[in-house]
């Protein structure tokens, strides 16, 4: 693993923007020097760096698996901070082995030691046009001899072929929120429509804010009075089951992607069950449950959390950093503190792409601080042939 520099296409926002990332500007702050999507630096890994990283990711992904089978098991809910009158719901979906499609694992790893694991956004990962479509053809009109890690939209529509084999038929609904002022979140469910109309589904696209609820015929439905019979949302869990709609859920037999049993996989107590769980593990870190433990150094991280609001960094030397946020209620999370590898001063953290149960591919953001947030960039990556 190396950073090189590289010379920006002269066209590259218009080609970025045509390719679905518009919301480059509209998602980074506008004071910021250097723009979201930067390629005038870019990673370079060797081919056997990047199978071994697969084959982590998906342990990762199978022990993340297993600690689903634990929570339902063992009914260890409340260390999660999810409802009572949810944790059914979250069995049903688990034993009915309800399918979902994808997930992205955020990694440290500096080319040398084993990844470790962050965090694993595994309800309403973002970062995935840029991921999937904006660096492959970065990579073909630049480096056209060159490999990259990333089959993300191949095994997308193959997913979707297979989880419309489930279905029942009509269209599949994708649904996003109008909180979302910056245009990311729908650009992204536009991709995941695109990838679901490729493989043979018809979508219809909706806001969260639209869906209404048919008390008759005790079914979601949407402006035009249709039943959602399978929705697909960039929408996280947690805000579905506060919110007065969420109450209707165990009476509907609306299909959600991701299932409701991914509540336990998106909440950063996973990180602690993990510990638990796999002691000593080589990719994992330390973490405790509202406590530091006997940890000298530490992030503190809320439960639910987005963009690295409301944590807590305190470092080896004794230093304290934060973050603003509002996130936190539900308790947080006490991880050792691993800093970031350092590349000519800026900081990588890798987002490895799960579809399904297999590795799918790589999207890298960068900080030049402690912490991933909306002032990172995204860099492409290459793979010399």
């Amino acid at each position: 693993m190396r950073r090189e520099r590289s010379t920006p296409r002269p066209d590259w926002p218009q080609k970025v923007e045509s390719q679905g990332l518009a919301f480059h500007r509209t998602a980074h702050p506008e004071h910021l020097p250097r723009p979201y999507w930067d390629e005038s630096v870019h990673y370079v890994f060797d081919m056997d760096e990047v199978l071994a990283l697969e084959e982590t990711v998906e342990e990762l992904h199978r022990m993340c698996l297993q600690a689903v089978e634990h929570v339902v098991t063992t009914g260890r809910y409340h260390v999660l901070g999810i409802p009572d009158w949810v944790a059914p719901l979250i069995e049903e979906s688990w034993r009915r082995d309800d399918p979902h499609l994808y997930g992205r694992f955020d990694l440290r790893y500096d080319g040398t030691g084993p990844a470790k694991l962050l965090e694993y956004n595994a309800d309403t990962p973002t970062a995935l046009v840029e991921s999937s479509i904006v660096q492959w053809y970065w990579l073909q009109d630049v480096y056209p001899g060159d490999d990259q890690w990333n089959s993300i939209h191949e095994r997308l529509v193959d997913r979707w072929k297979q989880i419309g084999s489930t279905l029942d038929g009509g269209p599949l609904h994708f649904a996003w929120t109008h909180e979302d002022e910056t245009g990311e979140e729908v650009m992204t469910i536009a991709y995941m429509q695109e990838t679901a109309e490729e493989a043979g589904l018809p979508g219809t696209a909706i806001a969260m804010e639209d869906i209404g609820w048919d008390p008759a015929r005790e079914r979601f439905v949407d402006l035009d009075e249709r039943e959602i019979g399978a929705l697909c949302k960039l929408y996280p869990w947690e805000w579905i089951v506060a919110e007065p709609f969420g109450r209707n859920i165990p009476g509907a037999p609306t299909r959600w992607i991701e299932p409701i049993w991914k509540m336990v996989l998106s909440n950063k107590a996973l990180l602690v069950l993990l510990w638990e769980m796999f002691p000593g593990h080589p990719n994992l870190l330390p973490t405790y449950l509202n406590t530091p433990a006997d940890l000298a150094s530490y992030v503190q991280k809320p439960l639910l959390g987005r963009e690295g609001a409301s944590m807590r960094i305190v470092t080896p030397d004794g230093g304290e950093h934060r973050t603003q946020g509002e996130y936190g209620k539900e308790g947080f999370v006490f991880q050792e503190f691993c800093a970031l590898p350092d590349f000519d001063g800026e900081h990588p953290v890798l987002g490895a792409w799960v579809v399904h149960d297999e590795s799918a591919g790589l999207g890298i953001r960068e900080t030049a601080g402690l912490i991933t947030d909306d002032t990172s960039s995204f860099v492409p990556h290459r793979i010399p042939l």
